[in-house]
């Protein structure tokens, strides 16, 4: 059972943001909080501090970002998953897609398998390796609807890998932060930008959506 202040606070600023999803969610997003800061004193997941700013960045971040979901959106493959977010809050939010994290640290991988379990997540699974590995492995070049990445340096080369697991149609959602840039005009075919959103406007983050055009 979730700590009922974690609750209140997640419940707070969902409100704040403007954004509504159903008591027993909420559970689940304060069980993750709770067992992710439980870990983070034993091992480096995330440097963001037990506040408004770091619960806005971990959770309330990830579900403004779901809203972006395309209807039909049923897989996702999330790079660099290490502290679980934005992974994990946006397959609470829309438990129907399917949830790749890719995370090459073992340590962090095993943190991720810990959530897995402890939250129940159905249809997830737990990928230790580097990104760029992906497009050879067996049943994983465009199979997902959307590729999610933040806190995780994506250069051209890395696009192109990225887009390899991305089926026709589908998006690449890149997290940016306050002084993270990103120029439309490096976007290359098939991948091409659809457009940039804002996500919470105190940290000033972004969404910039590109989609893969079908052949």
């Amino acid at each position: 059972m979730a700590d009922s202040g974690v609750v209140g606070r997640i419940a707070r600023r969902l409100v704040r943001a403007g954004i509504v999803i159903g008591p027993e969610v909420i559970h689940e997003l304060a069980a993750y909080v709770e067992l992710l800061f439980r870990w983070n004193r034993r091992m480096n997941l995330t440097a963001l501090a037990w506040d408004d700013r770091g619960l806005d960045r971990l959770i309330i971040e990830p579900l403004a970002a779901a809203q972006r979901l395309p209807a039909r959106a049923m897989s996702i493959i999330d790079i660099g998953s290490g502290s679980g977010s934005p992974a994990v809050p946006m397959k609470l939010a829309v438990p129907r897609v399917g949830l790749r994290m890719v995370e090459s640290k073992t340590r962090k991988g095993a943190f991720l398998q810990e959530v897995v379990r402890e939250l129940g997540l159905s249809n997830t699974e737990i990928l230790t390796c580097r990104y760029e590995d992906l497009p050879t492995r067996s049943g994983l070049h465009e199979a997902a609807d959307v590729v999610t990445v933040r806190a995780v340096r994506v250069d051209d080369r890395g696009l192109e890998y990225l887009q390899q697991l991305v089926r026709g149609g589908g998006s690449v959602f890149l997290f940016k932060g306050e002084s993270e840039q990103f120029q439309p005009k490096d976007v290359r075919p098939p991948l091409r930008y659809c457009g940039t959103y804002s996500l919470i406007d105190s940290l000033q983050s972004r969404l910039v959506v590109l989609v893969k055009q079908s052949e």
